[in-house]
């Protein structure tokens, strides 16, 4: 049986070589980098300096009230828990919120919440893992209550 010989290894084959490893390196860094930016969603603040003139005022006005906050899901059904600091449910005078996951504003809903036994409670579309209640709540006195609340969903 003859032996089959190789062809030998030439500068042509290197350069096809390396040439190749660099386009794939520069491939998946282009599609991370166009993944990364698809999926920002944002700032969370136009002016970063007057946010942060108003932060300790707004902080200790939100602390004065002494708020609890508990959200939880079953059944497709969001429930917003506030308490005082007796720990008597609390009726808001205006609620805002955005539920979404924490990587993404594509799946961002804005329930629309109903006071109901000591809760506040809106149908929502969900899936399990980790997502964000994004709340702004008022109080009787006009105080203005923000916080993120983490919601684990199995």
């Amino acid at each position: 049986m003859a032996q089959r010989q190789m062809a030998p290894f030439t500068g042509r084959k290197v350069f096809f070589f390396v040439a190749s490893a660099f386009a794939i390196i520069i491939g998946v860094n282009f599609f991370m980098a166009y993944s990364a930016l698809s999926t920002f969603p944002g700032l969370e603040t136009k002016n970063s300096y007057v946010a942060s003139q108003k932060f300790d005022k707004d902080r200790a006005a939100q602390e004065a009230l002494g708020w609890t906050i508990d959200a939880s899901v079953h059944d497709d059904i969001l429930s917003l828990s506030v308490t005082d600091k007796a720990g008597a449910p609390v009726e808001l005078a205006d609620l805002e919120a955005t539920f979404g996951r924490a990587t993404s504003v594509k799946d961002d809903q804005s329930p629309a919440f109903k006071y109901e036994d000591g809760a506040y409670k809106a149908a929502v579309k969900n899936a399990p893992g980790n997502w964000n209640l994004r709340m702004v709540a008022k109080a009787a006195d006009g105080t203005e209550f923000r916080q993120r609340v983490i919601v684990h969903i199995r």
